[in-house]
């Protein structure tokens, strides 16, 4: 298999995975960077749960208001950096976040879509917005790993604490796409991730 059949299959087949694929201009931009298929395989990966993540919302919290697009874009490309510090795709570093962003605004990606790269394990950081944390979310969520400060400072004040036993339909992609294998113990969609859309403050769940 060439290179770019690789890129492509990893980016936009549907044989072997279930997952949404990416849209054209990130699958080129991926490309001209020179990402690993390890990378682009994380990336769609979080991008799909992303959109499972903002349908839950427009479902299910109406009334909030965010970018839908600039969520998708960020959750394709957060990880971009690693594209050139290499070693973060194996092994712990920040240095991917800010390299990112750089190489996104290189590439004439206008600022508010290239701060995801930067912000997506900052969401602490002052300067955050709800679309950064539905990015971190969504990455969190393909981890299959539970951050409650992450989690409340999405759901606010009205739902803080009160999370479903389900996740209502956002679940981890069914197989690894790292791996390009089933994972084990890590199959099952993530738990407790989104507030309850049946509980009100003062409710217990």
């Amino acid at each position: 298999m060439t290179m770019d059949a690789a890129m492509s299959r990893a980016t936009s087949g549907t044989v072997d995975s279930p997952l949404i694929p990416l849209p054209e201009h990130i699958a080129e931009l991926l490309s001209d960077v020179g990402s690993p298929l390890r990378l682009v395989a994380h990336l769609r990966a979080v991008h799909d749960v992303a959109h499972q993540l903002v349908a839950w919302l427009e479902k299910h919290r109406p009334t909030l208001i965010f970018d839908r697009e600039a969520v998708l874009f960020g959750a394709a490309t957060h990880d971009i950096g690693k594209a050139v510090h290499l070693g973060e795709l194996s092994g712990p570093g920040s240095a991917h976040e800010e390299a990112g962003q750089a190489l996104l605004l290189g590439r004439g990606v206008n600022p508010e879509h290239a701060r995801f790269a930067a912000t997506h394990a900052s969401w602490t950081r002052q300067d955050v917005g709800l679309e950064d944390l539905l990015v971190s979310l969504a990455d969190k969520i393909w981890k299959n790993k539970r951050v409650p400060d992450l989690e409340d400072l999405i759901g606010g004040p009205p739902v803080r604490g009160h999370w479903p036993s389900d996740v209502g339909g956002v679940h981890r992609p069914r197989r690894d796409p790292l791996s390009h294998r089933r994972p084990g113990r890590r199959t099952t969609g993530v738990s407790g991730i989104l507030p309850d859309p049946q509980l009100k403050a003062g409710d217990t769940p």
